[in-house]
């Protein structure tokens, strides 16, 4: 394939990463296609509607892709969610349909424009939902390459693990269903390359029997917002009732996410000058006790999230497994220090711009918060030390996009 008529086609089901692959392959004239369920431009009719209507449907675009070419589906969107809405369909019901909802729109848009390509195209598409997309693909002579968006099914095993150890959260920890393991092995398999967001997902990729050769680990990019540039961030010389250490937990209220964990590291500290503000939606039952320090959100709109950031001290991130954990970068953007495992992306460097938990206890959460409780100097200094993104800029995946497509030729 030569170097001027180099292509790619995206497949993307959600807003995940704010398309920062499209986004990183357009900016290098190298994006033919995005192929994504839901595209809201500011001209669209829906934004139209009352600000509490599909708010979160309304932010599905990014000015970076206004003059790509996008291919989207929002309507059929619409009416899908409305059906399984209607038909009560939850859980990995709802996931699957999902899925297979998307592929079979988006294999339709991949059929009207295989003729009007000049070259063979690079095929990229997120996992569990690429099946259909690779298939059709290789039946072209097309190059493919798997975006792996968790650690798959070695993140599973951990998170029944969990559920069965905290059965008083009533977790739904219901194991996928076999085919959908078997079509994801099959799409690893159609694969010319999987990318994946971290060394965590690399090592669980393997356990599941994924050949190493295979695999390539590209960081998340993320591109702070224009206020963040300028914001400063202070912290009082103690820590006390009137000014408390402001945690901030932002992520799904979900036993995977170490909300056990953290509720146990809670409790060591109650009575310490400090709080947590837990903003995410919830899928646990939380037991019933009196924490005056706990503050529970809810879900709030993206757009809002920009605010928590601001406001807290130190961002918690105690997942005990995540693909990469893009928030980790929007803390980073607004120069907040970071408290995380190490079973996710690597952002944290210890004792620079924030604490690595080793392991995922009540205890050891409650340590590295008792030592941000003391030392707010040293939070000012890891805030300080939190404004290299250069490794995780659209720039640099761009570079690393280029490596993967020199590997599939």
């Amino acid at each position: 394939m030569s170097e001027e008529n180099f292509s790619w086609i995206c497949c993307q089901l959600g807003a995940r990463e704010h398309y920062a692959i499209p986004r990183a392959l357009y900016q290098a004239g190298q994006l033919t296609n995005l192929i994504t369920d839901a595209w809201v431009p500011p001209h669209s009719q829906l934004n139209r509607l009352p600000k509490a209507l599909l708010n979160n449907l309304r932010e599905r675009f990014h000015s970076d892709l206004t003059e790509a070419s996008v291919l989207s589906f929002t309507g059929s969107l619409i009416r899908f969610e409305i059906a399984q809405r209607i038909e009560k369909t939850s859980g990995w019901q709802r996931i699957i349909a999902r899925n297979h909802w998307f592929q079979k729109q988006a294999l339709h848009s991949l059929k009207d424009i295989t003729p009007k390509l000049n070259s063979r195209p690079i095929l990229f598409a997120y996992s569990y939902a690429a099946l259909e997309l690779f298939r059709y693909a290789k039946s072209q002579g097309w190059y493919t390459i798997l975006g792996q968006i968790d650690p798959g099914k070695v993140e599973e095993q951990l998170v029944i693990e969990e559920c069965s150890k905290y059965p008083a959260y009533k977790p739904t920890c219901h194991p996928a269903p076999l085919q959908y393991w078997s079509n994801w092995q099959e799409e690893c398999l159609l694969a010319d390359r999987i990318v994946v967001n971290s060394l965590w997902s690399n090592q669980a990729l393997q356990q599941a029997g994924i050949p190493k050769q295979k695999i390539d680990i590209i960081p998340l990019a993320y591109q702070p917002p224009i206020a963040a540039h300028s914001f400063v961030r202070s912290y009082p010389r103690t820590f006390s009732v009137e000014r408390p250490l402001r945690v901030l937990f932002l992520g799904q209220v979900i036993l995977r996410k170490g909300i056990a964990a953290l509720l146990e590291a809670a409790e060591i500290l109650r009575g310490q000058p400090i709080e947590f503000w837990m903003v995410g939606s919830q899928s646990i039952a939380i037991p019933k006790y009196s924490h005056s320090q706990i503050h529970w959100v809810g879900a709030v709109s993206r757009s809002a999230t920009a605010d928590y950031y601001r406001m807290a001290d130190v961002f918690l991130f105690p997942t005990l497994s995540d693909g990469f954990g893009l928030t980790q970068l929007e803390a980073q953007a607004w120069k907040l220090p970071i408290v995380s495992s190490k079973f996710c992306g690597e952002v944290v460097k210890d004792n620079v711009n924030g604490l690595i938990l080793q392991e995922v206890k009540g205890s050891a959460i409650a340590e590295k918060l008792q030592f941000c409780l003391n030392n707010p100097q040293r939070l000012e200094t890891f805030s300080h030390k939190s404004t290299n993104t250069s490794c995780f800029s659209l720039s640099q995946l761009n570079y690393y996009l280029q490596d993967i497509r020199y590997a599939v030729n």
